[in-house]
């Protein structure tokens, strides 16, 4: 394989738009986390601990996401350095540890969308028995009124 000065520089723009979208998750997350921290220091519920625990696991995958996405991006860089060179050994090397650090990034970014999902079902397990429960009331109370007449 040739690896010119051109193949890592093609990861440049995929990798800022991926640390974007990296950083746009987390400071989504960030406020999602206070607001939920506010709603149960006045009202501790069970829903919203699981929710803010699920939060914490996920700030911290995307925090690894960060990481390893920025690790991968200065890969690239340095493997530029070492083709300005004409160290095609090394660049090699670090071409592909650039290439591993961003498929594992990857990998944890589908990891953290399965967690949000699962964030997700809990709230809308919840919303689920909500629903049972104003059912259940509605046809108790109907059952009272007939006995009553």
């Amino acid at each position: 394989m040739e690896l010119t000065l051109t193949t890592p520089a093609l990861l440049f723009p995929a990798i800022s738009l991926l640390l974007l979208a990296y950083t746009n998750r987390f400071l989504h997350l960030a406020q999602l986390t206070r607001n939920l921290h506010s709603q149960y220091r006045n009202n501790p519920e069970k829903l919203l601990l699981l929710q803010l625990m699920n939060l914490r696991r996920r700030i911290n995958i995307i925090r690894n996401m960060q990481v390893l996405g920025s690790a991968g991006f200065l890969c690239s860089v340095i493997c530029m350095f070492f083709l300005f060179r004409s160290w095609m050994i090394a660049a090699k090397l670090i071409f592909s540890v650039s290439l591993g650090l961003l498929i594992i990034s990857l990998a944890l970014s589908v990891w953290e969308v399965y967690i949000s999902v699962h964030a997700l079902d809990l709230q809308l397990h919840d919303l689920e028995n909500l629903n049972e429960e104003t059912r259940n009331e509605k046809v108790d109370g109907s059952a009272k009124g007939v006995d009553s007449l």
